[in-house]
């Protein structure tokens, strides 16, 4: 009787196990997106999403084919996407910043709260004082925060999606 018991509570743990590790198994990735803008979204309800948000397209430098550039009077950013008929390739912002000491802040700044918000550290390449990237690699795509200090003050954040893999 009682190998029986043993037995029967062995065969209960497997199971919990192994229901446990096939939740694991398939859980899905969280999907990739800017600022809560999903990137699987099509490009049309992308810029739909983007002019609700108060931002307007700036025509002169768009291209009507393969990139929109929003700006938005509030914000001290203008957001470039690029895409390709009507799936997104990227979305990269840039910040409108008037000194190297405050992009430098701001690459900071920006680091860390990535950092904090994704639960990882970042890939940094190239880490000097006036030019540094920090490369996130999220489950589905890659956030890099970019400062390049040469002639004028530039920070970009670019959220590139990975490439889905063929089956």
């Amino acid at each position: 009787m009682k190998k029986m018991l043993y037995s029967l509570m062995c065969l209960a743990c497997c199971g919990i196990i192994a229901a446990t590790l096939t939740a694991c198994d398939e859980e899905k990735k969280a999907p990739f997106n800017y600022r809560g803008l999903v990137f699987t979204m099509p490009t049309s309800q992308f810029v739909d999403s983007m002019l609700a948000r108060g931002f307007a397209i700036d025509s002169t430098a768009s291209d009507s084919g393969r990139t929109a550039v929003f700006a938005n009077p509030a914000e001290h950013y203008r957001v470039l996407v690029a895409f390709s008929d009507e799936k997104l390739q990227a979305v990269q912002e840039t910040y409108l910043l008037s000194s190297n000491d405050s992009t430098r802040a701001m690459w900071q700044e920006l680091r860390d709260g990535l950092e904090k918000e994704l639960g990882a550290w970042p890939d940094c390449p190239i880490l000097k004082d006036d030019h540094k990237i920090a490369n996130f690699d999220a489950a589905t795509g890659i956030i890099s925060v970019i400062l390049e200090n040469t002639y004028t003050p530039t920070l970009t954040v670019r959220y590139t999606p990975k490439q889905e893999e063929k089956k």
